[in-house]
């Protein structure tokens, strides 16, 4: 499977010699899993947007520092390329900001969280069982960083996991698209580093919350399993008439 990388931000570079970029993340987190997939990456956050919705197998949006209402010209542009992809029933993964941009990109609404920062892990409860949800529980806790999430979702979503702090954190849009609020590609050790590189806009107790919270274990190996059976799942969908 080619993976087309979606990138939307970089990693600060303070915390690159440490964890490495967004591609970095992502392809140690997909390989660990299935090690021949091969990626190639588009700097969206430079105006490097994909013009040929067949150019990968399947996509991936990563996280980002920004905000998908931000009004800045290469989120609307990659917006129009997720529409793209949608139109042509192409397979496509949003993480955080991927999967916030997905849901304004469909018709949805994404809000700021009014509780503030998500930061450490999360604790989500998986509501509606998937074929491709192999092998199974009930339970998806991972890595966050958001202060945006999803309110209303596009027309054909379906919500899959929820948590108090997010309504919204795990949505299938269509048989083809899908939306994580959680940070699979995270490690706990760069969420600790990202927290502390954030102390000045983090409220001092929630960063607190947030580091003691890393001491539970993190189902990213799940997830990434769930990520590739669902595109593997979505690819071998019949073609449209």
């Amino acid at each position: 499977m080619r993976i087309g990388l979606l990138q939307c931000d970089d990693v600060a570079e303070a915390l690159q010699p440490r964890h490495g970029n967004y591609p970095d993340m992502f392809e140690r987190l997909l390989t660990s899993v299935d090690p021949t997939l091969t990626f190639r990456t588009w700097r969206c956050h430079d105006g490097d947007i994909p013009s040929d919705t067949e150019a990968a197998d399947a996509w991936l949006i990563t996280g980002s520092k920004f905000g998908v209402n931000d009004g800045s010209d290469w989120i609307e542009a990659l917006c129009g390329f997720v529409r793209e992809l949608w139109q042509a029933g192409r397979p496509l993964v949003g993480i955080c900001f991927g999967h916030q941009l997905i849901a304004k990109a469909l018709g949805g609404e994404v809000v700021k969280n009014e509780r503030g920062w998500g930061v450490g892990m999360s604790f989500n409860r998986v509501t509606e069982r998937a074929p491709w949800m192999t092998p199974w529980q009930e339970g998806l806790d991972l890595v966050v960083s958001h202060q945006d999430q999803v309110r209303r979702l596009p027309d054909r979503a379906t919500i899959l996991a929820v948590s108090d702090f997010c309504p919204i954190y795990l949505m299938q849009v269509g048989e083809t698209f899908l939306g994580i609020q959680g940070h699979p590609e995270f490690t706990k050790a760069y969420s600790a580093d990202l927290m502390d590189y954030k102390r000045d806009a983090l409220p001092s107790n929630r960063r607190r919350e947030g580091m003691a919270s890393l001491d539970a274990p993190v189902d990213d190996q799940l997830m990434v399993r769930w990520i590739l059976n669902f595109l593997n799942q979505a690819l071998r969908r019949p073609a449209a008439p």
